[in-house]
Formats: structure tokens, sequence, C-alpha cells
């Protein structure tokens, strides 16, 4: 039996993650000396509240080495082979602390992957890797099937400020739309692991429109794109886009992802996100 291991930049459902044995891993949230868990300790009404009313932007942190330790412990105890599924390491440390852990273990069969994106096409892929293992696939197998999907990860998103972004040290490449940021509206992406400007138009509804534009451009016409529509306290928005999506494309049953306090702490609310795998 393979173990699963992810975290919460995966943003999947404590009832999926139980439902599939999948072992996930909190990010830490840090208002001034105040320590979280994040889903744990700190959940996200309660997050969006304190940080709207903080003078303070909050900041986070990967997990520790010792985070992973309890779960890779039993799990090579128990002999099972690990997959630990985790978000681009430009943009967390969390592969590193893995890595980490996984040391501790030499004789354990543990896999760390880097999926160089984060949010939904993250969630998507370690929902297939569940599949995959459900249907008796190997280790071998699976993890090489996940590295196929890196370059076909696809994430647009808009911000309502680059702020955000900017003091949390998550900017990248788009660090060049700077100074400009009261004229535009960015669209950014996940590119190669980093957060990369993609677009700029003059108004939020131009944005939204230039993001379907490329949804509907470059998303595949059927399920296994496993398109995604994320949001950070933008539900209203996220919901429109999905039902225009759907019914565009053609695909039913959009998931739909609040992305947590970990990622919008970077992100900052308002921000609206598409995630799905393109054509191979």
């Amino acid at each position: 039996m393979i173990k699963i291991v992810t975290d919460t930049t995966a943003v999947l459902s404590r009832e999926y993650c139980r439902q599939h044995d999948i072992e996930v891993v909190p990010q830490i949230i840090r208002f001034g000396e105040e320590t979280f868990l994040e889903g744990v300790e700190l959940d996200e009404p309660t997050f969006l509240q304190r940080l709207k009313s903080s003078a303070q932007l909050p900041a986070t942190a990967a997990p520790a080495p010792g985070s992973f330790d309890n779960t890779y412990r039993q799990a090579a105890e128990k002999g099972q082979a690990i997959l630990s599924i985790h978000p681009s390491t430009d943009v967390s440390g969390t592969v590193a602390s893995a890595s980490v852990a996984r040391k501790l273990y030499a004789n354990a069969d543990i896999r760390v992957i880097d999926m160089r994106t984060v949010a939904g096409c993250l969630g998507e892929a370690v929902k297939l890797a569940v599949e995959w293992r459900d249907a008796g696939q190997s280790i071998d197998q699976i993890e090489a099937d996940l590295k196929k999907l890196i370059p076909r990860s696809r994430t647009y998103f808009l911000v309502a400020t680059l702020e955000y972004l900017r003091r949390n040290g998550r900017i990248g490449g788009a660090s060049s739309l700077i100074g400009s940021v009261l004229q535009i509206k960015p669209i950014l992406q996940i590119s190669s692991g980093r957060v990369e400007p993609l677009d700029k138009v003059r108004t939020h509804q131009k944005a939204l429109e230039r993001l379907k534009e490329l949804i509907l451009t470059e998303c595949p016409r059927t399920p296994e794109a496993h398109l995604s529509v994320m949001h950070a306290d933008a539900v209203e928005d996220a919901n429109r886009l999905r039902a225009d999506l759907s019914a565009t494309l053609n695909i039913q049953d959009i998931p739909l992802y609040s992305v947590g306090p970990a990622i919008t702490t970077h992100a900052g609310p308002g921000t609206l996100a598409v995630g799905f795998f393109a054509a191979a």
C-alpha cells in the first residue's frame, strides 16, 4: 500500500483527505508572536477577520522537518512506500523540510515530489495520485505520471493588489509591475514554479475577460483537464466564473477551492484563480 502525504497548500477538504487516507501536514501562520497551524489551530473565517483588522500583515512558514516525522515513521514501520506531494520550492520551503525528514528513514521508500505549482493544480495532482494508487499502480508509475503533469500545469490568477505578494517576498518576476499597480489590473501566472506577470489591463472586468480568454484558448474541453477555480475571500466571483466556464467548456462539476490562510497571506483577499492541465 502507498501512503500519500501532502500539505494544506493543496487546498483539499479534510473530509476528502480522511476518506482517502491522505496525511495533510499544516502550513504555519504567524500573526506577530502568535503561531498557528493552518486548518488545525486557525480556520479560514477567523484568519480573514484577523487579516482585515490587523495593522501588521501575517507571515507564513513551511512545516518543520519534524512535522513529517511521525507520518513518515508510521508508514515506514508498516512497510508502506510514501508519496509526499508538495508545492513549488520557489514559493514554499515545504519540499526542503520533507526532504530533510526523508533522510531520517534511509531504508524506507519515500518519494518527495515538487509539483512546481500550488493550490488547485496541486490538489488535483494529489487526487490523481489517489486514483492511480487505488487502481493498483506502482509507486514508480505514479511518480512518473505525476512528473509528466508538471509541464502541463497552468495556473492563472488575478489579485486585488500586488502589495501582499510584494511584502511577503513571493512576487517573483511580477516585481516589474510594482509602481504601475494603481493604473493596471495584472494577470499573473505560475510559470516554472514562480509567480510571473502575464498581462495587464485597465479594469477588473477586462482582466476577468482576459482570464476567460486564456482558459478557453488553452484548456482542453474534457474532464482530463482537471479544471478548477480558486479564490481568496471572493466566493461570488468564483462561483460566477465556474458557472461560465462549465457552460462554455461543457465541463461539469468543476471543483471550487478556497485557497486558505497560507496562500491568502501572500496573494491577498479578492484573489481569483483558475488551474488546469494543458494537453500533453
